[in-house]
């Protein structure tokens, strides 16, 4: 794949609103704010979950949310992806039933925003995982990736409360989605490589977002080995991660990174003194307001 197939679209009109209001001084001002819509998904005749998304890849995420919540088999053939913008639905249809009932049944809130959920048993599932023991990050790759990525336009730059996740394949960003929460963004990425038919192998998954223990079981679900935020950690992200042993990296800003788990994958290849640190490349010169 090449670099940024997949990229936010900071522009897109839908996306964002201007808002009329002061600032510190007192002195009228517009600012970007993103937009927040409800969607509602439905898994063949069965209403899932209303979700906050602002609604960009409403497929991906439809797809990805589902799979990630072990109520659809990445093998099972998908029949149709119905959008309707006019309702807020959109429905995915399977060729075979699916047992969801049950798991709906089993469904906890956990500390993902808005609608993040994950069911017990998905635990038992990601005991079973063994993620690539020969895969490696390389730090030339990670102090590149952070550089690429955290200076490409995006709604972050732009207007900011939103999160995003990357799929990345050594140094380069493939698929880069954002949302108003940190679960949607990573349930895009999930449904892109489903529908798209991309595996794991040799990938590198990035997030703006905390490392807790929902994105690093999703990121196991995946089967992805390395998982890299700008952002900091939660005990039982760590946790979970030393038992999948999936490399886990966290507060990636400029040269500084640090590793909680999986450290066995990381390569000293690059000369940390010789990286500028990343308040010299600020958000505002790619156009933050």
């Amino acid at each position: 794949m090449k670099e940024f197939a997949l990229r936010p679209k900071p522009d897109d009109p839908a996306l964002t609103e201007r808002v009329a209001g002061k600032d510190h001084n007192g002195d009228p001002v517009e600012a970007h704010v993103v937009v927040e819509r409800p969607l509602t998904l439905f898994l063949n005749r069965q209403e899932i979950v209303t979700m906050m998304t602002i609604c960009d890849y409403p497929d991906y995420l439809a797809v990805g949310y589902l799979i990630n919540q072990n109520m659809l088999d990445p093998k099972q053939r998908i029949v149709s992806i119905d959008y309707e913008q006019d309702i807020e639905t959109v429905v995915v249809r399977t060729e075979n039933e699916t047992d969801f009932e049950e798991k709906l049944r089993q469904k906890t809130l956990t500390s993902g925003c808005a609608q993040g959920t994950v069911f017990g048993d998905l635990m038992e599932k990601f005991e079973t995982i063994v993620l690539a023991p020969e895969a490696e990050l390389r730090t030339s790759w990670l102090y590149s990736l952070t550089r690429k990525i955290n200076t490409a336009p995006s709604l972050y730059l732009h207007a900011g409360a939103i999160h995003g996740c990357v799929l990345c394949e050594e140094d380069r960003p493939l698929v880069y989605m954002e949302d108003v929460g940190r679960h949607n963004a990573i349930d895009k990425i999930a449904g892109y490589m489903a529908l798209h038919g991309i595996g794991p192998e040799g990938k590198i998954f990035y997030t703006t977002g905390r490392l807790t223990s929902e994105m690093v079981i999703k990121t196991v679900q995946m089967g992805i080995p390395v998982l890299v935020s700008r952002s900091g950690f939660t005990a039982w992200g760590v946790e979970l991660a030393r038992q999948a042993d999936l490399t886990l990296v966290g507060r990636a800003r400029g040269k500084r990174f640090l590793v909680l788990a999986g450290q066995q994958r990381i390569v000293y290849d690059a000369d940390p003194e010789a990286i500028t640190e990343e308040s010299r490349i600020s958000g505002r010169k790619a156009g933050r307001p």
